[in-house]
């Protein structure tokens, strides 16, 4: 049993939080799940702290969802383990990296300028330019910058006599408004997933037919399916823009050929247990310790 010290960054109680947890003190013995709404920057005496453990004494701290919901507090947060990083504690994965995918906007722009292709999107304050951009798409969906599971999204449709108002609506919360092409989806999308940047399998998530996406938030389902090699291809593409350790890239197959919507910033692990039969918090907990491991004996 090995007696690295890895704190897993989470809440407390989720599947996906804990999976992680039992994987790492069944490994190493040592157990900790923190909330960060309970950390604590000591700059005085350099400490992080929760619960009394000094964060900067761990080995690693794995970032398994760094809150409930997407705001730029959320960046905040982000500072306060980039704290840690610097005290050398390993990250996973890097702070660097997270800071680029919580704003969606960021994402977005970072695989625009890889060549990514995505749907067809428009970015404005303007309440005029997001009715134009509406109309030339025939639907769109306005998407907060700020946001995971589809959460706070909203479709608007050209022909809808409320859509000044729904702009007008939307805009009120989200000044900035990020404006994409509803695309036919056939009621599917795909989650790729990705361990220290190498493909590990794709599931499906097929929407409900009273959802307009196919969110599991919105009553979806994972399902199995078989990329091929040049889809794995894009997919690996998105992910290596961000230096993730373990992430998802949400794909969507079209009649022009596939786009990405975008890259997670944490992924998850119940698409690739349920749609592909595979423990990904394991396999991450692989890559973890070997990363851990080969900095050791370096």
């Amino acid at each position: 049993m090995s007696n690295l010290r890895i704190g897993v960054v989470g809440i407390p109680g989720k599947w996906s939080t804990e999976a992680l947890a039992d994987a790492i003190e069944a490994r190493t013995g040592f157990r900790l799940v923190i909330d960060m709404a309970e950390v604590e920057l000591q700059l005085d005496s350099n400490r992080l702290l929760y619960r009394g453990q000094d964060l900067t004494e761990l080995d690693a701290l794995v970032v398994k969802k760094i809150s409930e919901t997407y705001t730029p507090h959320t960046l905040d947060r982000i500072e306060l383990l980039r704290h840690a990083e610097r005290a050398g504690v390993r990250v996973f994965s890097p702070t660097r990296s997270l800071m680029q995918l919580i704003d969606r906007l960021s994402g977005t722009l970072s695989l625009s300028a890889a060549g990514i292709p995505m749907p067809l999107t428009r970015v404005t304050e303007s309440l005029q330019a997001a009715e134009q951009a509406v109309h030339e798409f025939g639907a769109a969906v306005l998407k907060p910058l700020y946001s995971t599971k589809a959460r706070g999204m909203t479709l608007v449709e050209a022909d809808d006599a409320n859509l000044t108002t729904q702009l007008a609506d939307f805009a009120a919360g989200n000044p900035m408004l990020y404006i994409q092409k509803k695309l036919d989806l056939s009621g599917r999308d795909l989650g790729m997933v990705f361990v220290g940047g190498q493909y590990l399998c794709t599931y499906a998530r097929v929407g409900s037919q009273d959802a307009w996406n196919t969110t599991i938030h919105s009553g979806g389902r994972y399902e199995p399916f078989e990329p091929d090699a040049e889809l794995i291809e894009l997919g690996r593409k998105a992910q290596a823009c961000f230096d993730l350790d373990f992430t998802t890239v949400d794909i969507a197959l079209t009649d022009t050929g596939p786009v990405v919507f975008e890259v997670s910033a944490f992924g998850g692990f119940r698409g690739a247990l349920e749609g592909c039969g595979i423990d990904a918090a394991a396999a991450y907990l692989d890559w973890i310790m070997q990363t851990l491991e080969t900095t050791r004996t370096c």
